[in-house]
């Protein structure tokens, strides 16, 4: 039996149609073992990062950094990669509580950027015990298109340094109109020890 809207068949036979609905497809998974840097190029290493899709998501997966009380930042490119350093503006909202029952509070942070180059932190003072780490997702809008600036939001968690549960919120855009076409993400010092970042297209 078939469901059929305005004369557009949406179900037959228990399968979708084709051009219906959306689905995310995975591009690229990168795991950090003691590494500087993960970078996602379009064009590099079967990356896709262009106008096939209108969102990309990253998802990080325990990022363990190899130094204590360190940040997971992030920037993007408009030459594939050659320079990281596209001017932003940004918002950062931290949510904390201790395992101690103690810093239970809701901060806007000074590491929001005002039309700076500099990488974006998305966690903060992440903690290097073997029992801590960071995670989050990072949704990016449209990284190929040449008329507007490109979003982002983020969402991320860490167990931070002096053990702290740390829910972060961090959104703004890049201020460009060229395409973006290369994303890296790096530690503020030191290098990744372990975790994954894995790149989907939402289409």
């Amino acid at each position: 039996m078939a469901l059929i809207s305005n004369g557009t068949t949406i179900f037959d036979g228990g399968s979708m149609a084709s051009g219906i609905g959306s689905s995310m497809v995975l591009i690229k998974k990168l795991t950090a073992s003691s590494s500087a840097t993960l970078s996602f190029v379009n064009g590099s290493s079967g990356v896709v990062l262009d106008t096939t899709y209108k969102e990309y998501m990253f998802i990080l997966n325990n990022i363990h950094p190899a130094t204590d009380a360190v940040n997971t930042t992030f920037q993007a490119s408009t030459d594939g990669g050659s320079n990281y350093n596209t001017t932003m503006t940004t918002t950062f909202i931290r949510a904390a509580h201790g395992e101690s029952g103690s810093v239970g509070n809701i901060v806007y942070g000074t590491q929001a950027q005002h039309q700076e180059t500099n990488f974006q932190i998305l966690n903060y003072q992440t903690g290097n015990d073997n029992d801590q780490c960071a995670t989050g997702v990072l949704h990016l809008f449209d990284p190929g298109n040449t008329t507007f600036v490109k979003h982002f939001i983020y969402t991320g968690q860490d167990a931070g340094y002096s053990d702290l549960s740390n829910q972060r919120h961090v959104a703004g855009y890049f201020n460009t109109t060229s395409a973006l076409n290369a994303v890296q993400f790096k530690m503020s010092s030191g290098n990744m020890d372990s975790g994954t970042i894995t790149l989907y297209g939402i289409s």
